[in-house]
This record gives structure tokens, sequence and C-alpha cells, in this order.
């Protein structure tokens, strides 16, 4: 059985580096991605740009994706994913700071799996980053791709 991947896409440093701390002390197998904006998540997802030398057969198993992000946003970078044959499937978990009501429905409108505020200390940040990774690749299943 192969290692899944998980994208992770974050355009805040310190929460890029809080995400990398509590990722490497996860005990649930997965080789995580790190993307800093929309564009490079899309680049990661469909083997483009830097990324082009990426199978295009080997898709994240989770995507956790900040939801406002210069460059292209995480509405933008859903629906790009959502409205993909190849990424269709792709559980998204959007994992921000924000608690409006108007940023949940958009991301809701858009089909995200699951919608997450961002905890500010790092024991709480590295105990939902654990459930989220654990529950997406462990606990729950998804359509084949």
């Amino acid at each position: 059985m192969s290692i899944p991947t998980v994208l992770f896409v974050e355009d805040n440093d310190d929460d890029l580096e809080l995400a990398k701390l509590a990722m490497h002390a996860l005990d649930t197998p997965a080789h995580f991605v790190f993307a800093r904006n929309g564009l490079e998540a899309l680049d990661v997802l469909f083997a483009r740009g830097a990324y082009a030398e990426r199978s295009n057969e080997k898709l994240p198993k989770l995507v956790i994706l900040d939801l406002n992000m210069p460059l292209l946003d995480g509405r933008a970078v859903l629906k790009a994913i959502r409205e993909d044959a190849r990424t269709c499937a792709v559980p998204v978990v959007v994992m921000t700071t924000s608690a409006e009501p108007p940023d949940l429905m958009s991301v809701v409108q858009l089909h995200v799996n699951s919608y997450v505020q961002k905890p500010m200390d790092f024991d709480r940040f590295q105990k939902v980053m654990a459930q989220i990774v654990r529950y997406w690749l462990e606990v729950n299943q998804v359509a084949s791709q």
C-alpha cells in the first residue's frame, strides 16, 4: 500500500511552519506537499509549471486549504478542484481563521467536505491537524479516483 499524499495550502509563513511541525508529529503515515498560494496548489494538483514532471495520476488523498490567500484564494482553488473530473472526488478541508458565516456558506456552495476554524495555539492546532488527517486518511471511505 502506498503512502497517501496530503496537499497543504497556506500563504502565512508562521502557519505553514506550525503545520510542518504538527504534521511531523503525526502517527498517521502520509507524505505532505506544501503550496504557498492557490496558483501553486493548482500546479501541484494538475502537474503544471514547476510540478510538470510530477505524475498526474497520483493525486493527493486530501487537500487542506486556506481560504484567504493572494493570487488565487481558496474559493477559486476549491471551484477548480470540483470542476475537474480528475480531482472532483478529492476531499477538501478548508482551514481558516475566519468564523464568518458568509465565508462558510461560500465554500459549502462549492461542495467543501469540511470547514475548520484554525486554532491559534500550537497544541490545539496539532490536535486538530491530527484529527483531520486521521479522519480523512484512515476513517473516511472515498470514491476511487
